[in-house]
Order: C-alpha cells, then structure tokens, then sequence
C-alpha cells in the first residue's frame, strides 16, 4: 500500500469530523502536544528471504548513541462523551556492526507512524475517565542494508494500514499533577501480524492551558511481507508540552 494511505486516512477523519461539529464550536474541547522521544528503533531486520538480517537490539545508551531523530504529536478532542484522538509518530536509526560469518554491514531503519481513533469517554470517578477507542494505524517502513563485502545494497520499504483498539485513562494525583496512560493493540494480520504500544505520562499543570509531561512510551510492530520480516519497536523517555483550547 503506497506512502498514500497516510493521507487517505486524514482525509477521512477529516471529512467525519467536519460532518459532525455543531454550530456550537465552543462545545467542543481538545488539546495538542508535542513531545521529543529518545526512542531509537529496536529489533530485527530482514530486507528480503535470504538476506542477512541487522539487529538493532541494544541498550538504551546505544540506542540513543545510534538515534537519529524521534518525535511524535498527537492530538485529542470532545464532545460530551465523544472523543477523537490522533498521533503522528516518527522515528529513524541507523547503525554499523557484523553480520554472518562476520562481514562488515551497515544499516538504517527509518518507521513513520499515523495513528486516529475515536469512541467514547466513561466517568470511573474521583476525577478519573477511561476513554474506550477503536481506529487505524497506518505505517510507513523505510529501511536499508549494506554490506559491501557481499556486493549487497537494497532499501526496502513498505506501507499497511492495522486496525486497533485503545484505551486512555486520565486520572488526578494531586493539585496541578495528573496521570495519563494509553495502551492499544491491533495489526490482526490485516497489515502487521501484531502491534501495540503503552504510554506513561505525569502531567503537571503550568497554566490554565500549558501542561508539562514526562514519562515513558513504548511502540511495537511484527511485520512480515514477501520476505521483508521487521519485528521491531521505539522504546524510551518522552518530554512535552501540551496547549489546551
């Protein structure tokens, strides 16, 4: 599926969104965030069946050593009980080592992510709501392995769209200070065979509309197409602001 559906599924969020805002726009509630991730991609990749296969399973100061760049954006608005939520992920590593029988190689894995969803907010008390989701993850897979000994160099990429379901809980801990945690599982072998992802933010609230997060997000996708086998995720700390409106 080409870099395309990306669009397609804005497009479509868009299109059902604008169908049902009211007139009243101030009934409506919503908050941006941005956040810098130090998240390099981890796991395994295969470009193609029979290729050596670059692992990128490290630990956390390697990973950040051989970090690129990672960010994500995500966004969220109400109505009454009807929420909407969206996240724009991005992330690209790249690396150099061995591979079997212990010729040198090269490496880079570039995962760029778009994730909407929307459903319904329940009341669970003392200031805590649970927001039950359903929605897509659309993925775009860049990746590239080198090894010149072998006279190997190709750059595979792919683009699938997976179903998901989602949860996101916000609960108050004390004054100025809130929880925020996100978990979600698709992929169903629709696109992916399997991806999930698990968020931990403590929000402390600067302004009446500026809040400041830290915490940690973890991302992960089993993916595997004519030979192109990625199992693989972005793990690590995140900082951000977030403007409500």
């Amino acid at each position: 599926m080409p870099i395309s559906a990306f669009r397609t599924v804005v497009a479509a969020i868009g299109l059902a969104a604008a169908a049902t805002v009211p007139a009243q726009a101030q009934d409506w509630s919503g908050q941006v965030t941005l956040y810098g991730w130090g998240a390099g991609v981890t796991g395994d990749f295969t470009p193609f069946t029979g290729a050596p296969t670059l692992s990128f399973d490290k630990s956390l100061s390697e990973i950040l050593e051989d970090l690129d760049g990672a960010f994500f954006a995500t966004g969220f608005a109400r109505r009454g009980d009807l929420v909407f939520f969206g996240d724009l992920t991005y992330s690209k590593s790249s690396r150099e080592g061995l591979v079997p029988p212990g010729a040198p190689a090269s490496g880079e894995v570039t995962l760029r992510s778009l994730t909407v969803a929307a459903g319904k907010r329940f009341d669970a008390g003392g200031g805590t709501t649970v927001d039950a989701m359903a929605g897509l993850r659309a993925w775009d897979l860049d990746g590239q392995v080198a090894v010149p000994a072998a006279a190997i160099s190709v750059a595979p990429g792919a683009s699938f769209v997976d179903p998901i379901l989602a949860l996101r809980v916000n609960t108050p801990l004390a004054d100025r200070w809130s929880l925020l945690g996100y978990v979600d599982v698709g992929g169903f072998g629709v696109g992916s065979d399997l991806t999930w992802q698990v968020a931990l933010t403590a929000n402390y609230q600067a302004s009446d509309r500026l809040y400041i997060s830290v915490g940690w997000r973890h991302l992960y996708v089993d993916y595997s197409d004519d030979g192109t086998v990625f199992k693989g995720a972005m793990s690590g700390p995140v900082i951000g602001a977030t403007l409500t409106f």
